[in-house]
């Protein structure tokens, strides 16, 4: 349905062809996100509206239905205090401001670091006004502002002498961990995507395939690998130590270095086949900052950090005569003001469907229990995350409530707290459940928990198939007060 004579751009959007679930033709609306022209025929970036990113895709012209194309809209001209117009791609904007030295608190950064500072004498003498420094630290961050198409971006240069590894014909053939160096220091453990400074490049899935063991997995969404890498038909990774080269011959020279066959960090878990892996963000930090490399893939909603040291990685694993294959992971905050006891949460797309989500999901709340506390998952959760927790919690209150049993011949009582208290589930999270499930009635001046046949068949149908279970018994875990440790 493409037409030769139609100039398609960035931005236009238009009916494109895609098979649905039952393998049926559809033609949801979509954004063409970049174009590229290679040998033979143009190729489209498109992404789905009102579709997750991950199916985001390269499609061909003959999908695209020009009759119902909608050209992006002309952004109307603003004035500004200093009479420059803020049209995108105006010859005043298209000017490189130098370097600026600011003294910046951490509430007032996002606003102060948006703002067009001049790189006159008289404004670099100026002193930033300061409204909090009694309540948090103030760093200082080097800004360079360049101007391009109306956009602000801030160019973070890598530290002098530091370059980064490729994988070559000698032992540089491993990355440097320490790519992509933080613009600030962190002053919280959060993980949760600041989605506003999203761009075109972080839109779109940068890496074609990646190669771990014996699976190969396609990415969902963008991860900031190194550039020169993601051009690769394929990404391979040690299975091990999660080390990203760029070639079989790579992989195969590493491996005969490689000594370890499991995570690195205490094993606190094994029953069967299955070993969790406690992993320290500070002590083994390549391969935590590999792993949340490798995770970006999966997740759109957290971002990545390199300061990995706030955080604890606990790896699930699955045993075999070759070693400890990763299955997936949940990384946690040492110590979390908002009781989070999960910061991200994964399970590896060649072991979804099989259990294994809820399996980390009880593993997080099984160290809650031993650490005598409650917790909750950090949000913004995946719509996959969403469905596997909400799973979760319905099943460990249902199984709480069909076990209780009546006293002196009345019907069995029980609180919100002494729910959140016996499975270490946040109260709220459990009332959110209650409500989801639509369990909860007023009755006579009092909340009753009513069960329905359905739910209890659908509850005892769910826990048939439930195999996956973790065995505190195998549990060998001491909680550590990290307040007493310093930073970390």
């Amino acid at each position: 349905m493409a037409d030769s004579s139609v100039e398609i751009i960035e931005g236009c959007r238009l009916p494109v062809l895609r098979k649905n679930q039952e393998n049926e033709d559809e033609w949801p609306l979509a954004e063409i996100l970049s174009v590229k022209d290679p040998p033979g025929r143009k190729l489209y970036y498109v992404h789905y509206i009102d579709f997750n990113k991950r199916l985001d895709e390269w499609v061909t012209p003959d999908r695209l239905d020009l009759k119902k194309l909608q050209f992006p809209k002309k952004e109307a001209k603003t004035p500004t205090k200093n009479g420059l117009s803020s049209v995108p791609g105006s010859p005043e904007r298209d000017v490189v401001r130098g370097p600026v030295l600011l003294a910046v608190c951490v509430p007032c950064k996002p606003l102060l670091t948006s703002l067009p500072f001049c790189c006159d004498s008289e404004e670099e003498s100026r002193p930033v006004p300061h409204t909090h420094v009694q309540r948090f630290v103030c760093y200082f961050i080097l800004c360079s502002f360049f101007w391009k198409n109306g956009t602000t971006r801030r160019l973070i240069p890598l530290p002098p002498g530091r370059k980064r590894k490729t994988c070559g014909g000698t032992d540089e053939d491993s990355q440097d961990s320490s790519d992509g160096i933080p613009s600030a220091p962190r002053m919280t453990g959060s993980l949760v995507s600041d989605r506003s400074h999203d761009d075109i490049v972080t839109r779109m899935k940068n890496i074609e395939c990646i190669e771990l063991g014996r699976h190969r997995l396609k990415p969902w969404y963008f991860s900031p690998y190194p550039q020169e890498l993601t051009g690769l038909p394929i990404l391979y990774l040690c299975e091990y130590c999660l080390k990203y080269l760029k070639s079989l011959k790579c992989l195969q020279r590493h491996l005969t270095k490689c000594n370890l066959r499991h995570p690195p960090g205490n094993e606190i878990y094994r029953k069967g086949t299955i070993s969790f892996f406690e992993i320290d963000g500070r002590k083994n930090k390549s391969y935590s900052q590999n792993l949340c490399l490798l995770a970006k893939c999966f997740l759109d909603h957290k971002t990545l950090y390199y300061d990995t040291d706030p955080f604890l990685f606990y790896v699930m694993t699955e045993y075999d005569s070759k070693g400890f294959h990763i299955v997936g992971y949940f990384s946690k905050e040492k110590e979390s003001t908002e009781d989070y006891n999960v910061a991200c949460i994964l399970t590896l797309p060649p072991y979804q469907r099989r259990g294994y989500g809820k399996l980390l999901i009880e593993f997080s709340y099984e160290l809650s229990k031993v650490e005598g506390k409650t917790g909750t998952p950090e949000k913004p959760l995946s719509d996959l995350g969403l469905l596997s927790y909400r799973s979760y919690w319905t099943q460990t209150i249902l199984e709480i409530l069909m076990n209780l049993e009546p006293e002196d011949g009345e019907r069995p009582q029980i609180t919100i707290n002494e729910i959140s208290e016996i499975t270490s589930v946040k109260k709220e999270d459990v009332i959110s459940t209650l409500q989801y499930l639509n369990l909860i009635n007023y009755y006579k001046g009092q909340y009753i928990l009513t069960l329905s046949e359905d739910i209890v068949e659908g509850h005892e149908r769910a826990m048939q198939k439930r195999h996956l279970r973790i065995d505190s018994k195998c549990l060998h875990f001491t909680p550590k007060d990290w307040s007493k440790r310093g930073k970390w």
